[in-house]
């Protein structure tokens, strides 16, 4: 299914995204896959248990037998029969700067991914395509290293204390002010940790007779704070306005259950980019319907902060809004930033007020001074305060990888999910061999990449992800393409039924935000 959208007015650009239907014949060959591989779980735990194949994984003592299991669920049996079988390709250790190329640690399993033993080879200089280093920041030499080493060697590694108490430094305020200039909003704050910026503070902004409208794609941060957070939960289809518009509707006109009495406050949670579908939220709706029925707009910009944007400040200046649109602007330092922790942006008010309630700011440590600093130093190089266009050409540069890399997958005939303008880029593989088997391809061939399955995804729809970043030259992209192409024909990966036409004659450097915006 490909939206083309311009609805009303609402976009001033393109928005472009791809979600093609899974071909029959691959979905039933998928269940046939995980049906033959349960039956053989199933085999093997009966032979487990009859001591007639060694047990490796954990049980209950002999004087526990009597009790209730602990782990008696599918997943569970999945992690023992399914998981176990590709282990390998998921937990690599690094022994490198994760930037665009890697160094990666060898190891053998002789007990089919039970245990792992090291070689102690390194593989070296394999490409990365699967950390979120979308800006190129993720460096061991440069100004952001540079400027990190120094505050380490004034300040320390740690702080030992929490901002209310003695770990409140003047490298804090400084952060703050600037992410809250950088994102155009009166006031921010910063956390040691992005998950927890979510899981922590959205139950500080709701509670027992709210409600919360939630995207079913939302990252697990997100549905962990608004499980804490006592609020009744709603689910809304993914990205779709219909149902979005349904729920509110419904919320205003039943109320709560039972005393039908108004809900005090109605949030509405959603990403910035889907970190697994590659997808970028239809902002422009979600803020008319957030106007249209006086509800609260939460937005994770995790992924887009940097990354979108013809000045990399994230899905709002995508889209030309004004961030005063959004109640609630988190994102995070750990992707475009190379750093760690996470914000939370807004007005005045709200800020001062999670300063007080939120647990994340109350009763965590705060973030480590030479952490701050790489923060610091790269939103600078991003917002040109260093005095030279590296920032603004990293983003520039990222934004052309994405729609070359996009492209060309497409024209080789991967299915492709999600926004043509979206880093993240999700490869359909589908049936539960292929997982292990693409992995371990790619690494033969010196490309490093993650793959994705069940929890993470809907069981019959793994998948490859690839994280495209500024660093990455045409030359890597080009020797992954080619790589890729090769594994593809090898496993069988090409069910695109709608291939498109190779564009031979357009140059690499064609695919800008002007380009687009004309």
């Amino acid at each position: 299914i490909n939206h083309i959208v311009h609805n009303g007015g609402l976009y001033k650009r393109p928005f472009n995204e791809d979600f093609e239907e899974t071909p029959m014949l691959v979905a039933v060959l998928t269940y046939v896959g995980y049906g033959v591989l349960t039956l053989f779980g199933y085999l093997r735990d009966f032979m487990r248990q009859w001591k007639i194949e060694k047990c490796q994984n954990a049980t209950e003592r002999e004087e526990q037998k009597d009790f209730v299991p602990l782990y008696q669920d599918f997943e569970n049996f999945y992690n023992r029969n399914l998981y176990m079988r590709i282990r390998d390709s998921w937990n690599r250790p690094i022994c490198s700067v994760p930037g665009a190329k890697v160094d990666m640690m060898e190891r053998v399993s002789h007990d089919y991914n039970w245990t792992f033993t090291y070689t102690g080879r390194v593989i070296k200089d394999i490409i990365n395509m699967g950390s979120y280093n979308y800006l190129g920041f993720a460096q061991k030499a440069g100004t952001c290293q540079e400027a990190a080493a120094k505050v380490l060697s004034q300040y320390g590694a740690g702080v030992c204390s929490t901002r209310q108490e003695m770990g409140n430094l003047d490298k804090h305020e400084e952060l703050e002010k600037l992410v809250a200039r950088f994102l155009g909003v009166e006031s921010a704050m910063a956390y040691g940790m992005g998950f927890a910026t979510n899981s922590m503070n959205i139950p500080a902004l709701v509670g027992k007779g709210c409600l919360i409208l939630s995207d079913e794609l939302n990252h697990a941060s997100l549905v962990l704070g608004a499980r804490l957070s006592g609020a009744t939960i709603r689910i809304f289809k993914h990205n779709n306005m219909q149902s979005l518009e349904k729920l509110l509707k419904d919320a205003i006109v039943h109320g709560q259950p039972r005393t039908r009495r108004p809900w005090k406050k109605i949030l509405i949670l959603v990403e910035g980019i889907y970190s697994m579908e590659g997808s970028i939220v239809r902002l422009p709706e979600v803020i008319a319907l957030k106007k249209k029925y006086k509800s609260y707009l939460y937005l994770d910009e995790a992924h887009s902060i940097g990354a979108l944007g013809p000045t990399g400040r994230g899905v709002v200046e995508y889209f030309g809004l004004s961030p005063e649109d959004v109640d609630v602007m988190m994102g995070t330092f750990t992707k475009s930033f190379g750093a760690a922790g996470g914000y939370i942006g807004g007005k005045k008010e709200l800020i001062d007020y999670l300063r007080t309630y939120s647990h994340s700011a109350v009763y965590a440590t705060s973030l480590s001074p030479p952490v701050v600093e790489q923060i610091i130093t790269s939103m600078k190089c991003i917002m040109g305060e260093d005095g030279t266009t590296v920032g603004k050409a990293r983003v520039q540069q990222l934004a052309e990888n994405t729609r070359y890399f996009r492209r060309r997958l497409k024209e080789m005939g991967f299915i492709i999910y999600g926004n043509e303008d979206s880093p993240v880029v999700p490869l359909m593989l589908y049936m539960p061999a292929k997982i292990g088997a693409f992995g371990r391809e790619m690494l033969k061939r010196n490309i490093g990449v993650v793959v994705v399955g069940f929890p993470a995804t809907p069981i019959i729809e793994s998948r490859a992800r690839f994280c495209l970043s500024a660093a990455h030259t045409k030359e890597m992209l080009d020797t992954a393409l080619k790589e890729i192409n090769e594994v593809g024909d090898l496993l069988q990966l090409k069910y695109s039924r709608h291939r498109l036409v190779p564009l031979l004659d357009r140059p690499f450097d064609e695919t800008t935000y002007e380009e687009t915006e004309d």
